[in-house]
């Protein structure tokens, strides 16, 4: 016995995602429902060998529904997720809207798999940003063995975290680099993004932070620990998909880089690509379409006394949204509901 699943926001990058990472991980699916705002209505987008015509978010009914994967702005998620949760329906919702609410657990199962237990508050529960996702996963072991007191990192974040139109934008600008009369200004971005980057994702915030960057401090103390110090740089890239970030983590206590790269590679979720050697590390490319979040470059950092580097490299569209989104449904699943 399976489940009955909607997947609320099927034409996006991430929704598309979502479909498609549920058909790979053979979700226990009885039947699913892949919805759409209205001028997206009867829109084809793949199950599997399947394919499924988009319904209208607006005139659904989600009584006697599982899970609904919610991948569409605050807007439309604030106006539709207490719907669907007040029908009996838990949502697993990938915008911004409920990570800081305090009833709503926020899940990296890798994590803090033990918060599921939290959603029946509201019968919601909330997928981190892209950026925090990939980072807590490599924290949280090396958290348990030596406790972080203080993180430093600095992202380089592909276009896709800004949806089709940021890849469109990539894209348009790099062939009017090349074709005359095909320039393309600045629309999505606040300056140029092709052959170059962007120290700015999301608003600006009074203290000089942007939000993006507040995300990383507020979502890692939430999913972690509440006692880590985060600061965060965020840049926005040149790349289609996949998010790097080299993160400089202060410890309590001593933890050598040879202890840390095992107590990595035992971790879950994680593959580590460490060779001092060229090419002996990956890059976006390479992590695109995988499942992993890769881990590099371990090194001790010597300017302080208990301190290690790394860079953190993953399919943002996937661990970063969709895959995490699934893995909570598969958690929910095992966990609390226990049909498939």
């Amino acid at each position: 016995m399976g489940y009955r699943v909607v997947v609320v926001g099927a034409t996006g990058n991430v929704g598309r995602e979502m479909l498609n990472i549920l058909a790979e991980r053979q979700f226990p699916v009885d039947e699913i429902a892949a919805l759409a705002s209205r001028r997206s209505l009867g829109t084809e987008v793949s199950f599997g060998d399947k394919t499924i015509k988009t319904q209208d978010l607006a005139t659904f009914d989600f009584t006697g529904w599982d899970m609904a994967l919610f991948a569409v702005g605050s807007a439309a998620t604030k106006d539709y997720a207490p719907k669907a949760a007040a029908a009996g329906c838990t949502v697993i919702d990938n915008s911004s809207l409920y990570r800081y609410d305090p009833d709503i657990p926020l899940i990296v199962p890798e994590v803090n798999p033990q918060a599921i237990h939290g959603y029946a508050k509201k019968n919601i529960i909330a997928n981190p940003n892209c950026s925090t996702a990939q980072m807590v996963v490599a924290l949280k072991p090396l958290h348990d063995r030596a406790k972080i007191k203080r993180v430093v990192v600095s992202t380089y974040q592909s276009v896709s975290g800004a949806g089709k139109e940021g890849m469109d934008e990539l894209w348009e600008q790099t062939k009017g680099m090349y074709v005359p009369g095909q320039e393309k200004d600045p629309a999505k971005f606040t300056k140029q993004i092709a052959f170059n980057v962007i120290p700015h994702i999301d608003v600006f915030m009074e203290d000089g932070s942007t939000k993006e960057e507040w995300k990383m401090v507020a979502e890692t103390k939430k999913i972690v620990d509440p006692a880590i110090r985060i600061t965060a740089t965020c840049v926005r890239v040149p790349v289609f998909v996949g998010h790097s970030e080299a993160v400089n983590i202060e410890f309590e206590d001593f933890l050598d880089e040879d202890e840390a790269r095992d107590i990595l590679r035992e971790a879950p979720g994680i593959l580590v690509v460490d060779k001092r050697e060229d090419g002996g590390y990956v890059t976006p490319v390479e992590c695109v379409g995988d499942y992993a979040t890769f881990i590099s470059r371990i090194r001790q950092d010597p300017t302080i006394e208990n301190g290690l580097n790394l860079w953190c490299v993953s399919d943002n569209l996937r661990k970063g949204a969709a895959l995490n989104a699934v893995q909570i449904a598969e958690l929910l699943g095992r966990e609390v509901l226990k049909k498939g």
